[in-house]
């Protein structure tokens, strides 16, 4: 299957036979990306807490997809099952495609619930606006129904797609360097004189940023 990626980026047809492949021969699916510049495989690399991809350097989160939820996110809602109003498609169990270790120890209430339960977020507040909302503001794109974070699990595992760019302008303006939420939250406990971790400080600028993959830092922070 390796033929199938020679002479540059794979086409969406020669993912899917190396991701069949990948299936097939028990290999980690994270080596069915498409092959970037140089026909290099795309793989995240962690270093000094934070999240490295070497085809865009500017996309700096510092948890990953399986973080996100285990830390505890959505009230549990993310993977419920949905109508998208983009495609027109009714979608149920998407988590599925994803590793089981991501989801190891999370009951479906903690993924699929249709009644979001703000005891499961990790900051115990309930934050963000509706799936219709953001359809409505094109904020969706058609490969991504469940949006953003749907997004992040496809990336995160190298699968890159023509969303990508704005896709990480959205998370620079939200949580990265002078993102505006993350810049809010510095400024409210440099306000309070407190810590980084001082988690009265806007519990729910926490949990926003948590959903969007970035928890503040004492490095961050300090800078």
């Amino acid at each position: 299957w390796g033929s199938a990626i020679t002479g540059g980026p794979a086409s969406k047809v020669d993912y899917h036979i190396i991701e069949k492949e990948c299936k097939k021969n028990s290999k980690p699916l994270h080596l069915a990306n498409k092959f970037m510049k140089g026909g290099k495989l795309v793989k995240p690399v962690t270093k000094q807490k934070k999240i490295y991809f070497s085809d865009y350097p500017e996309f700096t989160p510092n948890l990953t997809p399986k973080e996100i939820f285990q830390l505890g996110s959505f009230g549990g809602t993310y993977w419920r099952p949905i109508y998208s109003g983009i495609t027109k498609k009714n979608y149920k169990y998407m988590h599925k495609k994803y590793p089981a270790d991501w989801w190891k120890g999370l009951s479906p209430n903690q993924l699929t619930s249709s009644v979001c339960d703000i005891t499961l977020n990790k900051y115990k507040v309930k934050v963000g606006t509706s799936l219709k909302l953001w359809e409505k503001k094109g904020w969706i794109n058609k490969e991504h129904p469940y949006g953003w974070v749907q997004w992040y699990c496809d990336f995160y595992r190298g699968k890159r797609s023509s969303d990508d760019k704005r896709q990480i302008d959205r998370w620079n303006k939200f949580a990265g360097k002078k993102g505006r939420f993350r810049l809010w939250l510095i400024t409210l406990i440099k306000k309070k004189n407190t810590t980084f971790d001082d988690y009265s400080v806007s519990p729910k600028i926490r949990q926003s940023l948590q959903h969007w993959g970035y928890v503040l830092t004492q490095h961050d922070f300090n800078k």
